[in-house]
């Protein structure tokens, strides 16, 4: 997974916090009021299509990844979780906006996440997705916990459409948007989430009325991972609302998926002026650009032949506090490479 943040888009996401807070990066939990009212609860949001009402805020939320658990602290619900579950090469947590969250917060196992851990915390729900934690061939899935009385919530990214596993239903700005309604209407923190979901909206039309249009947009690959055949980004995961927003035309569009594998044909063929590297795991940044240059049947693609690589922070990319950040960040990047 990451190494560490990129220094502008840290910068951005610094300055949105503060923007928030109005006087630090940490958030402190406002939510109750109106629920020791009582006139708040119970309350009902729609996830991946299906209904649920809470008669009151979960109180032991055990998260799933990076930008799961972001999500949770940027609403300031850190004293509503058990615990987060992340593998410990995320990056230096230390200096992100969040930082006091992850202080705050008990991390649960740097393995991957199961019923006898939130078993073990005593979650009342747990807030992961389809591939980001919840997979029927472990035996961990949202039914799975309902039988031992836990609670989910999917990550909106990775809500399935119906076309066998593939996942996705909305834009991906739009899967943040309404994971930061949703909770923000679980734990009584409306007006917080509101406030993130417009300092967020400003931050992107910034970045966009910047971003490169018409027919200077390049042509943006985003590069997960994989040899044999590349794992990317299709229309309904991050990326492509971060680089089409950022001046870029994806050439994976067409794709109705998340994170799925192409062939590298269809890489060479669409000729992407530009790649973006997701910086995570044991192959980090540095051996995925070696490999894409090394890789013959990439040297005549254009990125590679005119050494136009970006890299990312898998936070960054995936669905999380940081998705706006990144689009600023990557703006500038795919200008300076035009200019």
């Amino acid at each position: 997974m990451p190494n560490f943040v990129r220094p502008v888009a840290l910068a951005v996401a610094v300055a949105t916090t503060l923007a928030l807070t109005g006087c630090g990066a940490e958030v402190t939990s406002q939510g109750g009021q109106q629920d020791a009212a009582g006139d708040h609860y119970p309350v009902t949001v729609e996830n991946c299509g299906e209904k649920k009402t809470y008669d009151k805020a979960p109180q032991r939320v055990v998260t799933n990844d990076v930008g799961i658990t972001e999500i949770m602290f940027a609403l300031g619900l850190e004293d509503h979780m058990a615990g987060y579950v992340m593998p410990d090469d995320k990056g230096d947590l230390t200096s992100v906006p969040w930082k006091g969250g992850y202080r705050k917060t008990k991390w649960l196992s740097k393995e991957g996440i199961n019923k006898e851990l939130v078993l073990d915390a005593r979650a009342d729900l747990v807030f992961a997705g389809w591939n980001y934690g919840f997979n029927e061939g472990d035996g961990f899935t949202p039914a799975d916990l309902e039988k031992v009385g836990i609670g989910s919530y999917l990550l909106s990214e990775s809500c399935r459409n119906g076309q066998g596993k593939a996942r996705g239903v909305m834009a991906p700005l739009d899967a943040l948007y309404t994971d930061l309604r949703n909770l923000g209407r679980m734990f009584d923190v409306e007006d917080r989430a509101d406030s993130l979901i417009a300092t967020f909206r400003k931050q992107v039309a910034e970045a966009q009325a910047k971003a490169l249009k018409g027919a200077d947009r390049p042509r943006v690959f985003l590069y997960d991972d994989g040899q044999d055949k590349p794992l990317t980004s299709g229309a309904y995961a991050g990326p492509h609302d971060i680089i089409t927003k950022a001046g870029g035309d994806h050439v994976m569009k067409d794709l109705k998926d998340s994170w799925t594998t192409v062939g590298w044909e269809t890489v060479v063929e669409r000729d992407p002026e530009v790649i973006v590297i997701n910086d995570y795991g044991d192959t980090g940044a540095d051996r995925k650009r070696k490999f894409l240059k090394s890789y013959p049947p990439l040297a005549n693609v254009s990125a590679v032949k005119n050494d136009r690589i970006v890299v990312l922070d898998y936070a960054d990319l995936v669905e999380s506090p940081r998705n706006p950040a990144a689009i600023a960040s990557l703006a500038t990047d795919l200008r300076n490479f035009r200019y």
